[in-house]
């Protein structure tokens, strides 16, 4: 399976590691600018480089777009890629608004390609035990995630600059960033809250720097705290009236998780990721349903990446956060 990839930043060379490590052939990279495309394809051994996204689109060689353009080129460089015929892997966030969810997927089906939504958490091992693991904790009390790094870009936006990570126009902001993967954490363990509601740090220009999701779970409550503005230590703790677990990572990472029951002096490790990164466990799974053509198991897949979708875009609405995509 032969892919080509769109863009040029950190999180494309994540992938494109991934995808080499999971035996994908990449071969082609588009890029705006020449010179940026080249760095990458030599990099990665890609024999092709195109500043002409429809001649990329078009290379019959290629089975696969991976997408990691700016949020808001997500949903008209997918919806180009499947009426091109390829399948399509798309970066977090997924879409801007519910409404371009929703013609991505019936795009998908229509053409019958595969859609995935490039996200680490409901692949990675670790966190799949987690899941399994809850109900040893008894009556469920809190769920927290922390995901906060100090963004390489926010100087710049303090200097009043406009880097595409804290612009509307192009759908940035903390939560669509890193909090996403926190909602990912906690709706793929729980499902849908009966509400949830999200707290921002709201610049002049309109957009998020950080913020609280808080969700209201019966019995339970659980909060997602994501910063590009500051930093902290990243981790993830589920708490009940017999125990605890806590993963000392980010919830994109999942890493290494402990289980603290009642009455233990030592924790039980959950360690299954096998010094892979979390990019891995999602290709290899991208790659196995596109070979045995599980088109019901994309599509599954696709209708969670719907509902964490609604949910987030909701949120983010009723915050007084807006972006141009809304206005389509």
């Amino acid at each position: 399976m032969k892919m080509g990839t769109i863009g040029t930043g950190m999180i494309t060379e994540w992938l494109n590691t991934a995808f080499q490590d999971n035996g994908l052939e990449c071969t082609a990279v588009y890029s705006r600018k020449e010179e940026t495309g080249r760095r990458l394809a030599d990099k990665y051994n890609m024999p092709k480089v195109y500043t002409d996204l429809d001649a990329m689109l078009h290379d019959e060689e290629l089975d696969c777009i991976y997408i990691a353009s700016p949020n808001s080129l997500h949903y008209s460089q997918a919806m180009r890629a499947l009426e091109a015929g390829k399948n399509v892997i798309l970066e977090k966030p997924f879409v801007s608004t519910i409404e371009e969810c929703l013609t991505l997927i019936d795009t998908a089906k229509k053409h019958h390609r595969f859609l995935f939504e490039a996200i680490t958490v409901p692949y990675n091992p670790n966190y799949q035990k987690i899941k399994e693991r809850i109900g040893e904790l008894g009556s469920l009390k809190m769920v927290q995630c922390n995901f906060s790094q100090y963004s390489s870009k926010y100087d710049k936006f303090k200097n009043n600059e406009n880097p595409n990570v804290f612009n509307p126009q192009f759908s940035g902001g903390a939560l669509m960033d890193i909090n996403i993967y926190n909602a990912h954490f906690i709706i793929g363990l729980f499902g849908a809250p009966k509400s949830l509601k999200y707290v921002p740090n709201i610049a002049a220009n309109g957009i998020d720097t950080s913020g609280i999701l808080v969700f209201d779970y019966d019995g339970f409550l659980a909060c997602g705290i994501g910063c590009k503005d500051s930093a902290s230590e990243n981790i993830c703790q589920l708490q009940g009236d017999n125990g605890y677990i806590v993963v000392h990572s980010a919830s994109s990472v999942c890493a290494k998780a402990e289980v603290w029951l009642k009455g233990t002096k030592e924790p039980e490790v959950i360690d299954l990721n096998e010094s892979h990164g979390g990019h891995y466990f999602e290709v290899k799974n991208f790659k196995r349903m596109i070979e045995n053509e599980d088109y019901d198991g994309c599509y599954k897949m696709l209708e969670y990446s719907y509902q964490v979708m609604e949910l987030v875009h909701t949120a983010r609405l009723e915050a007084g956060v807006r972006f141009a995509a809304d206005q389509k």
